[in-house]
C-alpha cells in the first residue's frame, strides 16, 4: 500500500530565485531538491513515496508548501496548497493544477502541478506498476485530467474564503477536520492566528544546504516507519529502504562491577511492640551484618548511629541485594535474642528514589513469622546507595522536629500506600526443555557400561528467589526436558518493595550445584498499579535462559552468563511457568501465618495454553565478511546462525534418551501432530527442506596489516533454518511498534539537542514535529494493536499489558498534543526534559516481559571452536504485513560487528572488532515466506542446492550471484579530530585514522604528540566495486568505518576509538554541484567501547565511475605542500572558509606541577599551539622561588573557521627546559571550544540591571575585567525597564518611601537569599504572631547578651531551608501557570489575553512566594524571606562549596589542568585526576581583526595589556590566611565500631597545622567549631587542604576525607572572596564586622578601580554610586550604648546590591559558611562526608585584622530537674493473695532522664495498694548538661570498659517515667510508662479524672508545652502499655510535679533526693493495710477476718465440727457394736 505524489511544477513565480517544496501527507513531510534561479516556472519533476500500512480515509489531507530558498536565512513561505483525498481514494489517480494561498488564505497567481496515485492493500483501488508510474512523460505537464473547482474553490481568484469553509460545502462526507497537524484548522470560519499557522510546524529544517545529507546521517538509513510516520528529517529521496542502522556502542556495560557505598543511618525505633524491652537494630545487607548498640528497657530507644557498607559489584548484583532492617530484643553475646519484627527494601528501589536516598523516613516493622499481626513498631532511618559518580545532597540537619509526623514520612516510595498487606506468590514450575549436557560424555558411557542404559547428563532442578528468600523444586534426575509441574509461594508484603523474581535452572551435583541458566521477572512489567491496574501476572509462559556456550566443560569461564551477569552469549534452556499473585485476608482463622517458603505440587497444563505451535522460517545473507581480527585470519572460518537449538551443530540439542528419537526437543504429541495437520503439497515442497545454518568454510584475504576479509564478491553465502515455536508474535509485534516510536522520538529529540547545541535556529519548531510524530505514532499503535485478541495462548498478562499500554499510548499521544501546543522558545529546554521521560516510558513498555522467539545468535566459527558472536532479538528481524510491526531489522542489511563473548569482552579486547558482517535476516512464519528476499539488493541470482530436484521451486537459495555491479571512488576528506583519548605515557596520542570501506582501507599519516590533530587530507579509494542496482546504493551505500589508532614505535598500534559515517553519492549522470555537492564537514562522535573518545571532522563522497570513466568525476587538485610529500589536502569547496582572527594569551603562573622522570621542574615555558600558529611564554627562571611569568600578556594571529563550530582546539603545552638545551614535555591541555573566549565589544547603551552577574548561555566572556553577557532577545526582554537617570535604591524602614526598587530575584537553582528589610506593617505581623504563640512574650525578645556567632549560624540555617521550601512552592506555581496557560489555549484565548491574566501570577513568580505566604497576604516585598523569627543577624549558608556558586572564581583567571600518562579506560574517566601533573593559570581571548576603535581609544588603555586591562600585577603577596572549621557531617566510619574520632589537619604550602589533641571521640557529625591562622605567600602557596582524620591509639591516623580550596583564584576574584560582607555593620557584639577595611573604604576602592562616579554620600541617609542613589541609616551604637554619625551604614548597603551597579557591578561574596564535599583519593567519587567551614585573607601589607572570632561550639548549660512524684492512681492490680486471693499491685514508680538509664532513679514501695492508687510524696533529682540552641542533651560516657575516653552524645532531653509491681522473689513486674518530651509535652491534667488515654493518642492536637519555658508544671499524666493486641491500654495515673533549675539556681536552694533533707517533703499518708501481716499480724489478721472471710470461717467451723462428729462416730462405732452384740 502506497501514495504516490509525483510534483511537477510550480508556475507563476514573482521574481527570480531558488524554490523549495514540501509535500507533507500523514505528518511526514518531503522536501524536494532546491530549484536554482527559477524565474517564472520552477520544474520540480520529483516523485514523494509513503508506504502506508492503513486504509487511506476520504477526509485525509495532503499539503504542498512552496518556500523562497535561503541559505542563511529560514526559508520564506510563498504559499501553501492543501487538498483532501477523497477523490483519490475512491479512484486512485488524479492530475491536476491548482492555485496556492498565502498566509492570509488568499489565493494567488502561482499554481502547482500535482500527480498522485494511490494504491491499496486489497487491491481495490489503483493497481499499477511502480515502472510504469515512475516515467511519467514530461509533455503532460499541460493537460490534467479534470478541472478542480469542484473540489477546491481555490481557483476562485480573491474571493477570500477559506479553503474550509468551501470544502464542507461541496463535499458531504468531511466528517471531521484532518487529522493530526490539522487539528487546529476548525471548520468553518477559520482564522489562523499568525502565530498558529503552518510556519511554526516546520519540523525545524537543519539548514537547508545540508539538509540531505544532515537526513541521511541521522537516519542512518531510514527505517521502513521514518516513511510511514512523520519522517526523522527531512529526506528528499525516495529512500529504498533496505539498510538499517548500525549499533554504534560495543561493548557490553551490565556485567562489569562497579563501586558502590550504602549509608544508612538508624535514628531512633518508636512503638515497638512487648513490655520493657532491650532492643537492638540490625542492619543486613547481602550477607553483611552490622548492630546498633543495646538500649535498656525502653520502648522508643534513639540510636543515631550510622553505618556504611562498601560494595564493588555489578549493578545488577547491587540492586538486587536486600537492605533488610529488623528489631532484636536482648540479644547478648550467650544468645541471640527474639526477633521483634523487620523490614526488607531491595537496592534498587532506594536508588531509584530522588537523589538516590530516602530521609528521616520511618521504616514500618512486621513480623516475617505472624503475618496476621500488625505493625511491630517504626525505625527512623536514612538511607543513601552511592554509585561512582553520585554526588548526594543531603538536606540540612538543624533540628528533627516535623519528622515526628510518622504516618507522613514513611520509608516507602511514591505511590505505595501506608498500609501494605499480606499476599501470596505463586511460582509455578511447569517444564523446562533444550537443557545442555552438564556432564561429560566418559562419564556417562562408564555408567553405559555398567548399567546398560543410556541417560541424560543433567540432573536440573528449578530455584526461585524472591525477596531474600529462597525456594526449590524437586530434582528431575537424568532429563534434557524435566517435568516438574510445582509450585514455589512465598509470603511478603504487597506492593513488595523488591523489584525482581530471579528464577534459575541449575543442576544438582555431589560436589557443587551449578546455574544452567536465569531469568529475571519484574515485577514493575508484569504488574501495573494505576486505578485501573492488575496484580502481578505471568504466562503460562516459556522463559528463555541464555548463557554460556553449551559444550560442557568442567571449569566454564563463561559461568557468569550462566549466573545472569552480563550478554548471555548462547541459548541455554526455555522453562515454561507462570506467577500468580493473591492478596491475603489475615483475618481469616485458617491462615498459615508463618512467611515460610513453601512447595507444592500443581496440575499438568494443556499443551495449547501457551499458545499454538507454528513452524517458522530464518533465512540470513551474508552480504560481506570484513574487519576479521588477524589472529584468527589465517585459519578457515565460517559463520553459524541458531534460533534457540535449531541450528547449532556442534552441541545444540542434547537427544533425549527416551526410546524413540524425537526431533530436535519437541514433545512427541506435538510431534505426530505436526506431521499429520501438513497438507499435501507443504509435504511435497518442504518435504526435503533441511536446513542450512552455516556458511562454507572459507580463507580469509588479508585487507591490511590488522584486519583480514572473506572474498564474498559476486557470490553470497545463504543460511535457513526451519523451527517450531508457540506463535507469539503480537506480544513482539506491539513491542516492534512502541520501540519504533521510541527510536523515532530518540532520533527527534537528538536532533532538538543538536539543533540547540549548534544554536541553529528553531529548535522549537522541530521539537513541536517530534511532538507531532508522536501523537500520530500513539494513536497508530492503539488502532493497529488492538487486532486479534482473541488469539490462542494469550496470557491474562497479555490482556492486561494490551489495555494498560494502550490506555498509556492513548494518553501520551494526548500529551504529546498538549505539550506542542505549549512549545515556545522559551520553553523549549524544559519541555524537551519532559518529552525524554515520554522515551524512558516508551522504552519500558516496549519491553515485553513475556518471551517468545528466542534471540539469534550468529557466530564466527574456526576450527570447530566458537570465536565472536552477535546477538540479534529476534523481535528485530520479525517479518508482519503490517509495516509497523515488522521488526526494524526484518529484510534490511546490517552491519553486524562481531564481539567476544563474557568477560572476554571486557576492556581492550571488547573494542576491537572480531569481525563486521553486512548480513541480511528475515525471520517470520513458514507460510508467509514467500517475500523472504525482497528486502535483498536487487540485481542477483538465486542458487539453489544441488542435490534438490529440479521441480522445486519455493527453496530457498543457499546462496545469491549478483551480475550488476558499480564501480565507485570513494574520497575520504579527513579534516580533523579533537579531544582524543589520551593513548601514550606523555599524556599526548600520536594518532592517525584508518578508514575501511567494503574490502578495502587506507590510513593517514601519523601526526605525533597531539590529542587534536589536523590531518586535512584526502584518502582516495579507487575502483570500489559494488554489488546491486545503482538506485539503490545511491540511496543506501554501505556505511564506512572509521578507526583512530596511536601509533606506537615499537609494538602494534593501539586503538584509540571508532566511528560510523555514511558517505553521500553522486551516481554518474547527476551533476556534481550544491545543494548535495561538495559535501560538508561534518562532526562524528567517537566511541571506545561505551565512552566517548573525541570527535573527528570529516566529510565522505562516493562517486560513481561511469563508461568515461575517471576522467568524468569532479578534478583533484595535487598535493599543494611539498613538505607533506604525496599528501592530497582536502579540496577548496570542502574545507572551512578561513577569516584572520588574534588571539591574546594572559600568562599568570604555573602551579602545582609534579615531579617528571624523578627530577624536579625548575623552568618551565608555556607554549600555546592553535591551528599551526602559536606563542611561547617567558621562561620561568625559578619555578621554586616564584611560579608566576614576568610578561603577562603576549598574542598571535591566526586564520581560523569562520564557522565558530568547526574552530580548531587550542593546546596549551609545558615544557621543562632542562641543561644542554632539552625539552621534556611536563603536560598538555587542550581547550576544545574557544567558544567561550570570544571577546564581543560591550554594550554602552542598555545598563546592564541586575544581569552582569549572569552569564548569558553558561558562556564567560571576557570584557575589560567585567563579564558582561552577549546581548540577546531573551535577555532583554528580561531586563527590568527603569526610569532614565538616577535610580534610588532604599534599604530601610525609616523613611517612608516603599522600596519599590528592589528587585528581589531568587534563581531557581541558586541557595542565595536576598534580604531586605521590613516595612512596619511587618514589624507589626510580628508581634502579632508571637502574642498568638501563647508562649511568654519576653522569651522570644531575644537578649543581645545571649546571641553569639552560633544563634547567627541556626537561624541562617532556617532561612535555608525556608528558600528551599519558597523555591519549592514556586516551582509548583510555575507548573500552575503551565496548566493555567493550558486550559487557556484549550478555551481559544488569544495569547495576549493570556498575558494579562497571568501577569498577576508571573508577578508572584518573580518574588517566588510561597503559597503559603499568600494566604497570610503579606506585602509581596520578599520580605517573607525572613521567616518571622527573632531579629538576628545572619549569613548565607550555602550547601555547597562557593566555588560552584561563583564560576569557580574563574571571572578573568582560568585555571586549566595540565594532563599526562595514559588516560584510564574506567566509566567516563573518572581516573582523569590522577593524570593532572599541575596546573596553569591564565585566559585566552580571541577577537577577529581588525577591531573597533573606540575600545582603543578608552582612557587609560594600556597597550601591551591588550583586552586583559585593569588587571593587578602577579608579584608574590604575603598574606594572612584564617580558616575556620564549624563542624563536619556524615563521616565515613573509620573504626571498626563504626565511629570514627575525627580532627582538623589544614595544610597550606609547607605550613600543616594539627589540631591531633583536641580530635573528637566517637562521632560521625562532629562539631569542630575552631579557627586556625596560617601565613602564606601567593602564589607559592595557594592550594589550601583541609582535611579530617582518624584518630587511632596506635597505628598511624587514617584520612577520612579532604577538600582543597584554590585560594589564589579567591584572592584575586572580583567577587571578593578574600572576607565576606555582612548584611549589617556593627562595631561590638556577635556581629562585629571582621574586615581590617570599613565598609566606605571598600567601596572607595571599587569605584576607583572600577572608575566610576561615588561614592557621594549626601544629607539624609543617601549615597550616590553611578547614577544609583541607596538610602540607609547613618547612625551606630558603640559598646557603652552611645550614638553617633557613621556612612558605614550606607557604605555597606551600596556593597550588598554592587551587582546592580551598570558596567562593572557583580555579587560580592557575602558573609558565608559554605559545605564541602571531603574526598579520599583510596575511593574516588564518593562522598566520604561534609565540612562547613568558610576562610579569610587578609593581605600583609594591609592594617592588621582583628582578633578571629569565637566559633567555639557552645558549652552545654547545667540543670537540674527535679521530679516529685506525689500520688498514683488506677495503677492495674497484678497480684493474687495467698491467702485472699483478691488483687493488689505493690507500687513503685522509677523514673530516668532519657539515655541515662543507668543513673535510674525508684520511689520506695507502696504496699499491697488494693485500688490502685499509690502515694509517694518522693522526689527524684536529675542534673543533665543542655544544649538549648540544638535541643539535646550532652552526655558523656565511656562506651564499654575498654574504651580509652567518653564519648559524647546529644540525645534529645526525653523523661521516661514508669510504674512498676514489686516482687520479692521474682522479677519485678512492668505495668506501664510514659514518656515526656521536655520541649513538647501535653500539659498535665488537673485532677486524675481528667486524665485520659487521649493525651497520649492525639499528641499531635494538644497544645504542648517546653518545660524550659514554664520551668515549674503540676498535673496528673497516664500511663501506658500495649495489650496482646497491640492496642494501647490505660495502665495508671501518676500525680507528678517537674521543676526545671539552672546549675546555680539548684546551688543557691538544693533539694534531697526521696524525702530527705534538705527541703524534705512530708510523709505520705498511707492506708494501714498496706503493711504486710508479719509486721502487725493481729492487725493484718482482723482485717482479713473481720472483713471478707467472716462467713466462709464460719462455714468452716461449722463443716469441722460435723467431721470430727463423723470421725468420733466411726471411732466409736466398733466398740459400741461388740457391746451390743456380746450383749454386754
Amino acid at each position: 500500500m502506497a501514495l504516490m505524489v509525483h510534483l511537477k511544477t510550480v508556475a507563476h513565480l514573482r521574481g527570480k530565485g531558488d524554490k523549495i517544496a514540501k509535500v507533507t501527507f500523514r505528518g511526514l513531510s518531503f522536501y524536494s531538491r532546491v530549484a536554482e534561479n527559477c524565474e517564472e516556472v520552477a520544474h520540480f519533476n520529483e516523485m514523494f513515496r509513503w508506504p502506508i500500512a492503513s486504509r487511506l480515509d476520504g477526509n485525509e489531507m495532503l499539503e504542498i508548501q512552496v518556500y523562497n530558498y535561503s541559505k542563511v536565512f529560514s526559508n520564506r513561505l510563498v504559499g501553501t496548497f492543501c487538498m483532501v483525498l477523497q477523490k483519490v481514494a475512491q479512484e486512485g489517480h488524479l492530475e491536476l493544477t491548482d492555485t496556492l494561498i498565502d498566509d492570509n488564505n488568499t489565493s494567488i497567481k502561482t499554481n502547482v502541478t500535482i500527480e498522485i496515485k494511490y494504491q491499496s492493500m486489497d487491491g481495490t483501488v489503483g493497481v499499477w506498476s511502480d515502472g510504469e508510474f515512475l516515467d511519467v512523460p514530461d509533455d503532460r505537464d499541460g493537460m490534467f485530467a479534470f478541472e478542480t473547482d469542484s473540489l477546491l474553490s481555490g481557483q476562485s481568484h480573491g474571493s477570500g474564503t477559506s479553503p474550509g469553509r468551501s470544502l464542507q460545502g461541496s463535499i458531504p462526507t468531511f466528517r471531521k477536520a484532518g487529522k493530526g497537524v490539522f487539528s487546529a484548522m476548525k471548520l468553518g470560519k477559520i482564522k489562523i492566528s499568525k502565530d498558529d499557522h503552518r510556519k511554526a510546524d516546520e519540523p525545524a529544517v537543519l539548514d537547508m544546504e545540508d539538509l540531505d545529507r544532515k537526513a541521511i546521517r541521522l537516519a542512518g538509513s531510514l527505517d521502513p516507519d521514518t516513511i510511514s510516520l512523520a519522517s526523522v528529517t527531512a529526506v528528499t529521496t525516495n529512500v529504498s529502504n533496505k539498510r538499517s542502522k548500525p549499533d554504534i556502542k560495543m561493548e557490553p556495560s551490565s556485567g562489569r562491577p562497579v563501586d558502590y557505598q550504602i549509608s544508612i543511618t538508624v535514628i531512633e525505633a518508636r512503638q515497638l511492640i512487648g513490655l520493657n524491652m532491650d532492643p537492638v537494630v540490625c542492619v543486613e545487607i547481602g550477607d553483611d551484618k552490622k548492630y546498633t548498640s543495646m538500649k535498656e528497657s525502653t520502648n522508643c530507644p534513639y540510636y543515631n548511629e550510622y553505618f556504611v557498607f562498601d560494595f564493588h559489584v555489578p549493578p545488577d548484583v547491587m540492586f538486587d541485594k536486600i537492605i533488610k532492617l529488623s528489631v532484636i530484643h536482648s540479644k547478648n553475646l550467650l544468645r541471640s535474642g527474639t526477633l521483634v519484627g523487620t523490614f526488607k527494601m531491595d537496592v534498587g528501589t532506594v536508588y531509584s528514589q530522588p537523589e538516590h536516598q530516602f530521609y528521616h523516613k520511618w521504616a514500618i516493622l512486621s513480623d516475617p513469622d505472624d503475618i496476621t499481626a500488625g505493625c511491630k513498631g517504626y525505625i527512623k532511618c536514612d538511607i543513601a546507595v552511592v554509585g561512582k559518580g553520585d554526588n548526594i545532597k543531603t538536606p540540612h540537619k538543624a533540628n528533627e522536629t516535623d519528622e515526628d509526623d510518622i504516618e507522613g514520612n514513611l520509608l516507602l516510595p511514591e505511590g505505595i500506600p501506608a498500609e501494605r498487606q499480606w499476599a501470596r506468590f505463586y511460582v509455578k514450575i511447569y517444564r523446562a526443555e533444550g537443557l545442555p549436557k552438564m556432564n561429560t560424555s566418559i562419564m556417562a558411557n562408564v555408567k553405559k557400561a555398567f548399567i546398560g542404559e543410556n541417560r541424560d547428563l543433567v540432573d536440573p532442578y528449578v530455584q526461585v528467589q524472591f525477596a531474600g528468600q529462597k525456594g526449590k523444586t524437586s530434582v528431575q534426575k537424568s532429563s534434557y526436558e524435566p517435568i516438574w509441574n510445582e509450585q514455589v509461594i512465598f509470603t511478603e508484603l504487597f506492593p513488595p518493595l523488591c523489584k525482581r523474581i530471579k528464577v534459575q535452572i541449575r543442576d544438582s551435583d555431589k560436589v557443587n550445584d551449578v546455574a544452567i541458566g536465569t531469568h529475571f521477572i519484574d515485577l514493575r512489567k508484569i504488574s501495573n498499579d494505576g486505578d485501573k491496574g492488575f496484580l502481578p501476572t505471568l504466562g503460562p509462559a516459556w522463559a528463555n535462559m541464555y548463557g554460556s556456550t553449551r559444550q560442557y566443560t568442567l571449569m566454564d569461564e563463561h559461568q557468569d552468563l550462566n549466573e545472569g551477569l552480563g550478554e548471555g552469549v548462547s541459548f541455554r534452556a526455555r522453562l515454561l511457568l507462570s506467577i500468580a499473585v493473591e492478596i491475603l485476608d489475615t483475618t481469616s482463622p485458617e491462615i498459615i501465618s508463618s512467611t515460610e517458603v513453601q512447595v507444592e505440587p500443581v496440575s499438568n497444563i494443556s499443551e495449547s495454553a501457551t499458545g499454538k505451535i507454528d513452524e517458522f522460517f530464518l533465512f540470513g545473507a551474508f552480504l560481506e565478511a570484513t574487519m576479521i581480527d588477524r589472529k584468527i585470519g589465517d585459519k578457515t572460518i565460517s559463520f553459524e546462525i541458531t534460533i534457540g537449538n535449531y541450528g547449532n551443530q556442534i552441541d545444540g540439542v542434547s537427544k533425549p534418551s527416551s526410546k524413540k528419537k524425537k526431533k530436535d526437543g519437541e514433545n512427541e504429541e506435538e510431534e505426530s501432530e505436526l506431521i499429520q495437520n501438513s497438507s499435501e503439497d507443504e509435504a511435497d515442497e518442504d518435504g526435503d527442506l533441511v536446513s542450512v545454518s552455516s556458511t562454507p568454510l572459507m580463507k580469509p584475504v588479508i585487507t591490511d596489516r590488522n584486519y583480514f576479509h572473506l572474498p564474498y564478491f559476486e557470490k553470497k553465502p545463504c543460511v535457513y533454518i526451519k523451527s517450531w515455536w508457540q506463535d507469539q508474535r503480537r506480544r513482539l509485534y506491539n513491542s516492534n511498534m512502541m520501540d519504533k516510536i521510541a527510536d523515532k522520538l530518540e532520533e527527534g529529540l537528538n536532533d532538538v539537542q543538536e539543533i540547540i547545541k549548534t544554536e541553529k535556529a528553531f529548535p522549537e519548531r522541530r521539537l513541536r514535529g517530534v511532538l507531532e510524530e508522536l501523537s500520530v505514532g500513539c494513536s497508530r499503535f492503539v488502532a493497529l494493536a488492538n487486532k486479534d485478541v482473541n488469539q490462542a495462548g494469550r496470557t491474562k498478562l497479555d490482556r492486561e499489558r494490551l489495555k494498560s499500554c494502550m490506555r498509556e499510548m492513548d494518553s501520551m499521544g494526548q500529551q504529546a498534543k498538549q505539550i506542542r501546543t505549549q512549545v515556545k522558545k522559551n520553553t523549549v529546554r524544559d519541555k524537551l526534559k519532559l518529552v525524554q521521560n515520554f522515551l524512558q516510558k516508551l522504552r519500558f513498555l516496549a519491553d515485553e516481559p513475556q518471551h517468545s522467539i528466542p534471540d539469534v545468535f550468529v557466530w564466527m566459527m574456526s576450527n570447530n571452536k566458537r570465536i565472536a558472536y552477535a546477538r540479534i532479538p529476534s523481535k528485530d528481524i520479525l517479518y508482519s504485513i503490517v509495516d509497523e510491526e515488522t521488526g526494524k531489522d526484518c529484510g534490511k542489511v546490517k552491519a553486524v560487528f562481531l564481539k567476544l563473548p563474557g568477560k572476554k569482552g571486557f576492556g581492550p579486547a571488547g573494542w576491537t572488532v572480531q569481525a563486521k558482517l553486512e548480513l541480511y535476516l528475515w525471520l517470520g512464519l513458514n507460510k508467509q515466506r514467500k517475500d523472504f528476499l525482497n528486502g535483498l539488493p536487487n540485481g542477483f541470482e538465486e542458487v539453489k542446492a544441488a542435490k534438490m530436484g529440479p521441480g522445486i521451486h519455493s527453496v530457498p537459495p543457499v546462496s545469491l550471484v549478483y551480475n550488476m555491479k558499480q564501480v565507485f571512488q570513494l574520497r575520504a576528506h579527513m579534516y580533523q579530530a579533537r579531544s582524543l583519548f589520551a593513548a601514550d605515557s606523555s599524556g599526548l596520542s600520536d594518532p592517525f585514522a584508518r578508514v575501511f570501506f567494503s574490502t578495502h582501507s587506507q590510513v593517514t599519516e601519523v601526526l605525533s604528540e597531539t590529542l587534536c590533530p589536523t590531518w586535512d587530507q584526502l584518502l582516495v579509494f579507487d575502483d570500489v566495486e559494488l554489488f546491486g542496482e545503482a538506485s539503490e546504493l545511491r540511496d543506501d551505500p554501505p556505511i564506512i568505518v572509521v578507526e583512530i589508532y596511536d601509533q606506537d614505535t615499537v609494538g602494534k598500534a593501539e586503538f584509540i576509538g571508532r566511528t560510523f559515517a555514511k558517505p553521500t553519492i553522486k551516481m554518474c549522470d547527476e551533476h556534481y554541484g550544491p545543494p548535495r555537492f561538495p559535501p560538508q564537514l561534518e562532526y562524528y562522535q567517537v566511541y571506545r567501547g561505551n565512552c566517548t573518545a573525541g570527535e573527528l571532522l570529516a566529510a565522505f563522497e562516493l562517486l560513481q565511475i561511469g563508461q568515461g570513466g575517471r576522467a568524468d568525476l569532479p578534478p583533484l587538485e595535487g598535493p599543494t605542500d611539498s613538505e607533506r610529500g604525496p599528501i592530497l589536502p582536502v579540496p577548496l569547496g570542502i574545507r572551512p572558509v578561513l577569516s584572520r582572527y588574534r588571539i591574546e594569551v594572559l600568562f599568570w603562573g604555573l602551579r602545582d606541577l609534579k615531579r617528571i622522570n624523578l627530577a624536579q621542574v625548575d623552568r618551565p615555558r608555556v607554549d600555546i599551539e592553535c591551528a599551526g600558529r602559536g606563542v611561547q611564554s617567558v621562561l620561568i627562571q625559578n619555578y621554586k622561588k616564584n611560579p608566576n611569568f614576568s610578561t603577562l600578556v603576549k598574542w598571535f594571529e591566526v586564520d581560523l573557521p569562520e564557522n565558530e563550530l568547526l574552530h580548531p582546539p587550542l593546546n596549551i603545552r609545558v615544557v621543562d627546559c632542562r641543561a644542554f638545551g632539552r625539552y621534556i614535555l611536563v603536560g598538555s591541555h587542550a581547550v576544545t571550544s574557544l567558544r567561550r573566549f570570544i571577546y564581543c565589544t560591550p554594550d554602552k547603551t542598555s545598563n546592564n540591571w541586575a544581569t552582569a552577574a549572569k552569564l548569558m548561555n553558561g558562556y564567560m566572556v571576557l570584557t575589560n575585567g567585567g563579564s558582561q553577557p552577549r546581548s540577546s532577545p531573551s535577555l532583554s526582554s528580561r531586563t527590568f525597564s527603569r526610569p532614565a537617570g538616577d535610580i534610588i535604591v532604599n534599604m530601610d524602614t525609616e523613611p517612608s518611601v516603599r522600596k519599590m526598587d528592589t528587585v528581589v530575584k531568587l534563581d531557581a537553582t541558586s541557595d542565595a537569599v536576598v534580604k531586605v528589610d521590613m516595612t512596619e506593617e511587618e514589624s507589626d505581623k510580628k508581634k502579632k504572631k508571637k502574642k498568638k504563640k501563647g508562649g511568654m512574650e519576653e522569651e522570644d525578645e531575644t537578649d543581645e547578651r545571649v546571641l553569639d556567632w552560633w544563634s547567627k549560624y541556626f537561624a541562617s540555617i532556617e532561612t535555608l531551608k525556608e528558600t528551599l521550601r519558597a523555591q519549592e512552592a514556586a516551582q509548583a506555581e510555575a507548573e500552575e501557570r503551565e496548566d493555567l496557560e493550558i486550559a487557556a489555549e484549550a478555551a481559544d484565548i488569544k495569547p495576549d489575553d493570556l498575558l494579562l491574566k497571568g501577569s498577576k501570577t508571573k508577578e508572584k513568580g518573580k518574588e517566588k512566594k510561597s503559597a503559603k505566604d499568600k494566604k497570610k497576604g503579606q506585602a509581596a516585598d520578599g520580605s517573607e524571606k525572613r521567616p518571622v523569627k527573632a531579629k538576628v543577624d545572619e549569613l548565607l549558608v550555602y550547601n555547597k562549596e562557593l566555588e560552584s556558586e561563583y564560576g569557580n572564581f574563574e571571572d578573568w583567571l582560568h585555571t586549566f589542568n595540565l594532563y599526562r600518562g595514559k588516560a584510564g579506560d574506567d566509566d567516563e574517566h573518572a581516573l582523569d585526576d590522577d593524570r593532572i601533573v599541575g596546573r596553569f593559570k591564565g585566559s585566552l581571548c580571541m577577537y577577529k581583526l581588525p577591531l573597533s576603535e573606540e575600545i582603543t581609544r578608552e582612557a587609560g588603555f594600556d597597550p601591551n595589556m591588550g583586552m586583559f586591562q585593569s588587571i593587578p600585577h602577579n608579584d608574590p603577596i604575603n598574606v594572612l590566611v584564617r580558616v575556620y572549621v564549624v563542624r563536619a557531617t556524615d563521616l565515613h566510619p573509620a573504626d571498626i565500631n563504626g565511629k570514627a574520632d575525627p580532627y582538623v589537619v589544614i595544610k597550606l604550602g609547607k605550613s600543616e597545622v594539627k589540631d591531633k589533641e583536641n580530635y573528637i571521640s566517637k562521632q560521625l557529625n562532629p562539631v569542630f567549631g575552631k579557627s586556625f591562622d596560617i601565613e602564606a605567600t601567593f602564589p607559592m602557596e595557594s592550594m589550601l587542604t583541609v582535611s579530617v582524620y582518624d584518630w587511632d591509639l596506635v597505628g598511624t591516623d587514617d584520612l577520612i576525607g579532604e577538600t582543597k580550596i584554590d585560594l589564589e583564584n579567591r584572592f584575586y576574584s572580583k567577587y571578593r572572596a578574600t572576607c565576606g560582607i555582612s548584611s549589617n555593620y556593627s562595631v561590638h557584639g556577635y556581629n562585629v564586622w571582621r574586615d581590617p577595611m570599613k565598609p566606605s573604604q571598600i567601596l572607595a576602592k571599587l569605584c576607583k578601580d572600577g572608575k566610576i562616579d561615588g561614592p557621594n554620600y549626601g544629607p539624609g541617609g543617601k549615597v550616590k554610586v553611578a547614577n544609583r542613589i541607596f538610602m540607609g541609616p547613618t547612625e551606630i551604637e558603640d559598646e557603652n550604648g552611645l550614638k553617633k554619625q557613621t556612612e558605614e551604614h550606607l557604605a555597606l548597603t551600596v556593597l550588598n546590591h554592587w551587582e546592580e551597579i551598570p558596567r562593572v557591578g557583580c555579587k560580592l561574596v557575602p558573609e558565608h559558611v559554605e559545605t564541602r564535599p571531603l574526598l579520599n583519593p583510596d575511593k574516588p567519587g564518593i562522598e566520604q562526608g561534609r565540612i562547613e567551614m568558610w576562610v579569610d585573607m587578609f593581605p600583609m601589607d594591609m592594617p592588621a585584622p582583628g582578633p578571629a572570632i569565637d566559633i567555639s561550639p557552645r558549652k552545654p548549660k547545667r540543670y537540674e530537674l527535679r521530679v516529685i512524684i506525689w500520688n498514683t492512681d488506677e495503677v492495674i492490680l497484678e497480684d493474687d493473695d495467698y491467702f485472699t486471693g483478691e488483687k493488689s499491685s505493690d507500687i513503685f514508680v522509677r523514673g530516668w532522664l532519657k539515655g541515662q538509664q543507668e543513673d535510674k532513679q525508684d520511689t520506695d514501695v507502696h504496699y499491697h495498694s488494693l485500688t490502685g492508687e499509690g502515694n509517694f510524696n518522693w522526689r527524684f533529682v536529675f542534673p543533665f548538661d543542655y544544649l538549648m540552641a540544638e535541643e539535646k542533651i550532652v552526655i558523656s560516657k565511656k562506651e564499654s570498659m575498654f574504651s580509652w575516653d567518653e564519648t559524647e552524645y546529644k540525645i534529645p532531653p526525653r523523661l521516661t517515667l514508669q510504674v512498676w509491681d514489686a516482687d520479692h522473689f521474682s522479677a519485678d513486674d512492668f505495668l506501664g510508662a510514659i514518656e515526656l518530651d521536655l520541649n513538647r509535652f501535653p500539659r498535665g491534667a488537673k485532677t486524675a479524672k481528667q486524665c485520659s488515654l487521649d493525651m497520649i493518642r492525639n499528641e499531635q492536637e494538644l497544645p504542648t508545652i517546653s518545660i524550659f519555658k514554664q520551668k515549674r508544671v503540676k498535673g496528673w499524666w497516664p500511663f501506658v502499655a500495649r495489650d496482646e493486641n497491640d492496642e494501647m491500654e490505660l495502665t495508671g495515673k501518676v500525680e507528678a510535679e517537674l521543676h526545671l533549675v539552672t546549675a546555680e539556681e539548684a546551688e543557691k536552694s538544693p533539694v534531697g533526693l526521696g524525702r530527705n533533707e534538705p527541703d524534705p517533703l512530708e510523709k505520705p499518708n498511707r492506708p494501714d493495710t498496706t503493711f504486710l501481716w508479719f509486721l502487725s499480724p493481729l492487725k493484718a489478721i482482723r482485717y482479713l477476718i473481720c472483713n471478707r472471710y467472716k462467713w466462709l470461717i464460719i462455714k468452716i467451723v461449722l463443716a469441722l465440727l460435723l467431721l470430727i462428729m463423723l470421725g468420733l462416730f466411726l471411732y466409736s462405732m466398733p466398740g459400741y457394736l461388740v457391746k451390743k452384740l456380746l450383749g454386754a
